[in-house]
């Protein structure tokens, strides 16, 4: 139907019709809706902080490694 995916396009990619509907709503879009949501997110916040922080730890070792070795 490549009538109504053109008419799809013109339509909802077009900033003025966008700016008549709004902005998107985004209250409690981070922390979920509920109890369980919220602790679920901040345990995957933390676990994704600690994997970054072990990556980092691991180049600097490699790098230092690599400087007294060569």
């Amino acid at each position: 139907m490549p009538g109504f995916k053109a008419w799809f396009h013109r339509t909802f990619d077009d900033w003025f019709f966008r700016s008549m509907i709004g902005p998107a709503q985004t209250k409690g879009a981070v922390h979920g809706a509920d109890h369980f949501a919220r602790e679920y997110w901040k345990r995957d916040l933390e676990n994704r902080k600690r994997f970054t922080h072990e990556q980092r730890e691991r180049k600097r070792a490699e790098r230092e490694a690599r400087r007294a070795g060569g």
